[in-house]
């Protein structure tokens, strides 16, 4: 009898197309929806000019992160870079940030899903509600983790396409009720009495703005999972920072000018705008289509983030094994309780404290993987294949200090919560790192 080979078929890899999609949904979130208020008390109209600011500064960093995109195709990003540029400790130290990053992402997409649902159910203000509500989803993110990856790219997918629907919607039809008139005063009266007031409100600013683009810097964490990731990963960076430009410059300027000064009056400027152009309906529309990006994308960063603790204890041995546990359906179980217990802490914060830490842990990875470019192009180590950063060392060394300023905007509470970040997880390597040598040495 002749026996047949019949040949195993791989996993299907993601194309630029779907790397692109899922990089406009990593970078859109919540701040989209919530954060004009914020920047429109600082700036007014001028904010519309420190957000172009802040898509040029991060785009100066998404370069360099297409640099050494170009250089490696392993999974993990950030600290994939640091651990070739700077060894084993940066490496590790990094990762346990970006995995922070995560849990506070996750955390303030659930609380902006529940200030949002505040605006339309006002029986969410009551504070046992509230964070029973808070909990509630956490939970339950964990529980249907324990069942496998099907589940959430159904609510990834649905969440990309109401969030994109949702923002074609208003920017389009947003536009036929703007008041040119609205567009007045272009910078607050307590911004023009002198250069640091100017500088406090332009950083305030521009620090909430920043944090708007922060998520393009998980696109090339699953780059095992994308066709020609060297290649495909910095054209989607460019992509995708261009488009989310465009994108929030449009909703910022449409809402001020349906709305006016009023901008900073409302915790859901966006959906208030569009409830004053076309009436209640519109709100409506909005809102919803906001919960359901926001649950989605707090839903995806559930999973995703316990993978890569996950993977630190696993395949690279960093934490203890047992961090990696997998159940009968390939979840890392003991990752997601992990980050679970995290998130449960990190939920009682207020939103803007958590963007803060946001911005902080970005800051943290982001340092590092333009050290790691600077370094690369002086060493000839791991050449560029398909992308190749122009300048030399002007678009790092700029990323740099362009970063560096990001450290003026941090508060003490803030700095804080890195301190300790930082420090519990050089106290867990150097265990980690003694135990490993004992037992080579048994």
């Amino acid at each position: 009898m002749m026996i047949i080979k019949t040949k195993q078929k791989s996993p299907r890899k993601l194309s630029f197309m779907s790397i692109y999609f899922l990089g406009i949904n990593g970078v859109v979130g919540s701040g989209a929806f919530l954060l004009p208020q914020e920047i429109y008390k600082d700036m007014n109209l001028a904010g519309v000019g420190v957000m172009l600011f802040a898509a040029i500064t991060v785009s100066l960093i998404a370069l360099c992160y297409a640099d050494l995109a170009s250089r490696f195709s392993d999974s993990g990003a950030a600290w994939i870079y640091s651990y070739n540029a700077f060894g084993r400790f940066w490496g590790y130290e990094v990762g346990i940030f970006v995995w922070f990053l995560g849990c506070c992402t996750m955390a303030a997409e659930i609380v902006a899903f529940l200030t949002t649902l505040k605006s339309f159910i006002p029986a969410f203000n009551n504070d046992w509600l509230y964070y029973s509500s808070v909990f509630g989803m956490i939970i339950f993110f964990s529980i249907i983790n324990f069942f496998g990856r099907t589940i959430v790219k159904a609510f990834n997918n649905i969440s990309s396409a109401a969030k994109m629907l949702t923002i074609i919607i208003f920017i389009v039809v947003g536009i036929f009720f703007i008041h040119f008139a609205h567009f007045s005063p272009v910078i607050p009266k307590a911004a023009t009495t002198g250069a640091m007031p100017l500088i406090k409100h332009f950083g305030a600013a521009f620090s909430v703005t920043f944090y708007m683009f922060c998520g393009f810097s998980f696109i090339p964490i699953a780059a095992e999972q994308m066709k020609n990731p060297e290649r495909n990963i910095p054209r989607v960076l460019v992509a995708v920072m261009l488009s989310v430009t465009i994108l929030y410059s449009a909703m910022m300027v449409i809402a001020i000018g349906i709305l006016g000064s009023a901008t900073s009056k409302y915790t859901t400027p966006i959906a208030q705008a569009f409830k004053d152009g076309v009436g209640e309906w519109g709100y409506v529309v909005i809102i919803v289509g906001m919960m359901i990006s926001m649950f989605g994308v707090a839903f995806a960063f559930s999973f995703d983030t316990p993978t890569l603790i996950a993977s630190l204890a696993g395949e690279h041995q960093m934490l203890p094994k047992w961090i990696d546990k997998k159940n009968r359906y390939d979840a890392p179980w003991v990752a997601i309780i992990l980050t679970a217990i995290v998130a449960v802490f990190l939920v009682t914060q207020s939103y803007l404290f958590l963007v803060s830490c946001i911005v902080l842990a970005s800051f943290v990875q982001y340092v590092p993987s333009i050290l790691a470019v600077i370094k690369f192009k002086y060493t000839g180590e791991f050449p560029n294949k398909g992308f190749k950063l122009p300048g030399k060392y002007i678009i790092p060394v700029a990323a740099l200090i362009i970063s560096a300023y990001m450290i003026t905007n941090f508060t003490l509470k803030t700095l804080l919560v890195a301190a300790v970040v930082a420090v519990l997880a050089a106290i867990s390597y150097f265990f980690m790192n003694r135990y490993n040598k004992e037992e080579k040495a048994d």
